[in-house]
């Protein structure tokens, strides 16, 4: 063996979170970024400069500090340092949620910039609360199942719809003018444009649609006279923003209790932000990744105070970006944050950007919003539904959600402090999510572990220790098909010491048992989308099964196609083909794994057929349990997580 040989490593993939790109694709996608998140971006402080009556002068200077701060948080969050950002490509911006707050106690302070000093001394504070509970708020990832997390991703992409809409037809506010079939043309004419680039153009071209329809969009409306660059010429070529601008920040209790409440809701926004990234760009989101997260957070937060901006959050709207484009390196992030910070720096730059129309900027953001939601219902995908108690924390929180978000004036009908909750449906929609779940599946766990019944009958480990012979087989009989050995067998290694022990109990019986035995019980499972199976005959256990990809009610040819690799198979290799349905992601996936099965060999499918079924019992033994269920991946996710805490 050569030198060489011996010293050469293998060299490790990299995940293309951490590909470095070229610097021309990396500007432009970077770019593109700052165009999608602009108008976000800049629309706090414009709210919070006319509610608290701020001068033109001093609404240029917070739009600057915003932008400045924008970037140099977007730097932090995606490249890191320390455990400090959770690299991620995901851009920071000023969290919607602290507008309200920050308005009411603006006003309580006097208004203009009195009532500013005060806002930057809450959220200072706030930050720096919000960097040192980042580790031990990160302990409450257990506490974030999909079930949550889900629901949390679609209402953050359905509650920003609204905004989207709302620039589509020209802007919300009284001084823009009310809605036209000419928004209306610039906004779908760039949704479709965005669309037809996606279809048609694959790679660079497809990851760039967003920006192209932007610029485009842009163009044709400033040809028609509806786009205006006036403000280019009125602006200067360079302005910086100096720590405490407008004085020393102010410290007031009130306003620091109002702005801590703000940052700890803003950690769940943040924590579904991160998930949602994970689920795009493929990466495990583990506890330390939220703390890292959070810290990136209350230390932007805390430069926000000093550099004259506010709380800031990963940005929702880049998401769906990211989701959309299918670039996921974090370069391209902190990329889009230098050119942040740049255009900080350059007011005229600046005014460039915010001349792009509203309803060119709501037709892209319809399509970037609506994707943030497609990636909650993905993960909503992996959640039982055949738990009702998932069906009623989704739906409710769901329903909350849209109930303040349709209705935002409810909010005036509580005391202020009140208003921080009801004031948005995202915000309202996450707490709703995660007390839910808390009161659905963590009460009353103390007593033990549930393993079998009905939220209202509970069967607990303790009860299936003293059960009989026959109390267990009628309790677990359903998770295996035909035969009850099985589960007989599984009684006589009681007692057992907790879930796991039980479900291995299962797994020792099933494979410990003779040739002939695991015959018979293969054989005692129907053919994939029999009519049988349809019409309940083969019991509760495999319509669930089957079901779950539908294929109880397959169109006719696709029917033919099953049946047609079930008779293949019988005749190959003399049994069923049993397949874990619930572990494949389509019909089309199933009918493929079953042919591929086809070239085994007989040994290798006795043995496939097993593990199939050892499959089908798990998810079925998820369906008998009471306590917390999310799928398999979700859950050995938490079993790792708490493992480590």
């Amino acid at each position: 063996m050569s030198a060489t040989a011996t010293t050469e490593r293998p060299r490790r993939s990299r995940h293309p979170v951490d590909e470095v790109l070229p610097a021309p694709r990396l500007f432009v996608y970077g770019f593109q970024h700052v165009l999608a998140f602009y108008a976000g971006a800049v629309i706090v402080p414009i709210l919070l400069a006319s509610a608290i009556d701020l001068s033109t002068e001093e609404l240029i200077h917070l739009i600057n500090a915003d932008l400045f701060t924008c970037g140099i948080a977007s730097i932090i969050q995606s490249i890191g340092f320390w455990k400090v950002g959770v690299r991620l490509p995901l851009l920071q911006g000023v969290t919607f949620t602290a507008v309200s707050p920050m308005i009411a106690i603006g006003l309580a302070a006097g208004g203009g910039t009195d009532g500013l000093l005060v806002i930057y001394g809450a959220v200072i504070v706030a930050g720096l609360f919000t960097f040192f509970i980042a580790p031990y708020f990160s302990r409450l990832i257990r506490f974030f199942p999909p079930v949550v997390t889900g629901t949390v991703i679609t209402i953050i992409g359905i509650a920003l719809l609204p905004v989207a809409a709302a620039d589509a037809v020209g802007g919300a506010g009284p001084t823009l003018d009310p809605p036209s079939g000419r928004n209306m043309a610039y906004a779908l004419g760039t949704l479709a444009l965005i669309v037809v680039i996606q279809r048609v153009f694959k790679g660079f071209m497809a990851t760039v649609a967003v920006l192209v329809g932007l610029v485009a969009g842009t163009l044709v409306a400033w040809a028609l006279g509806d786009a205006h660059f006036d403000s280019v010429s009125g602006s200067s070529w360079f302005g910086v923003t100096t720590p405490f601008y407008f004085g020393w920040p102010k410290f007031s209790v009130a306003a620091i209790v109002s702005m801590v409440v703000v940052m700890l809701i803003t950690a769940v926004e943040t924590t579904g932000d991160v998930f949602a990234t994970g689920e795009i760009v493929e990466k495990r989101i583990e506890r330390d990744d939220i703390a890292r997260a959070l810290r990136a957070d209350g230390l932007a937060t805390t430069i926000g105070g000093v550099l004259n901006s506010f709380p800031y959050t990963c940005f929702a709207e880049n998401v769906g970006l990211v989701r959309l484009t299918r670039v996921k390196s974090r370069y391209v992030v902190a990329m889009a944050g230098a050119i942040m910070i740049v255009i900080g720096l350059i007011p005229k730059a600046g005014a460039i950007v915010a001349g792009i129309p509203h309803p060119v900027l709501g037709g892209a953001a319809l399509a970037m919003f609506a994707t943030v939601a497609v990636v909650g219902i993905q993960t909503l995908s992996r959640v039982d539904f055949h738990d009702h108690r998932n069906v009623v924390i989704v739906g409710t929180s769901v329903g909350l959600a849209m109930y303040v978000t349709a209705q935002p004036d409810v909010a005036k009908a509580v005391p202020e402090w009140a208003q921080i909750i009801l004031g948005s449906g995202i915000t309202l929609g996450s707490i709703t999510a995660i007390l839910l779940n808390l009161v659905f599946h963590h009460v009353g766990r103390r007593r033990g572990p549930a393993v079998a019944g009905t939220p209202g009958s509970l069967i607990r480990l303790s009860d299936i220790n003293a059960m009989t012979r026959e109390q267990f087989v009628d309790t677990f009989s359903g998770l295996f098909q035909g035969p009850t050995w099985v589960v007989e067998r599984a009684f006589d290694q009681r007692p057992f010491r907790d879930t796991r022990d039980l479900r291995q109990a299962f797994q020792e019986a099933l494979f410990s048992a003779t040739t002939e035995e695991q015959l018979l019980l293969v054989n005692a499972y129907p053919d994939l989308g029999a009519e049988a199976v349809a019409g309940g005959d083969e019991g509760e256990g495999s319509l669930r099964d089957q079901a779950s990809l539908g294929l109880t009610r397959l169109d006719e040819r696709s029917h033919d196609e099953l049946s047609e690799l079930n008779h293949e198979y019988r005749d190959r290799f003399g049994f069923p083909l049993v397949t874990c349905v619930r572990d494949r992601d389509s019909y089309a996936q199933v009918l493929r794994h079953g042919w591929e099965r086809l070239n085994n060999s007989p040994s290798q499918e006795h043995a496939a057929a097993l593990v199939e079924i050892s499959k089908i019992a798990a998810y079925r033994f998820d369906d008998l349990v009471a306590d917390a269920n999310p799928i398999h991946s979700a859950r050995q996710r938490i079993v790792d997580v708490d493992q480590m805490a």
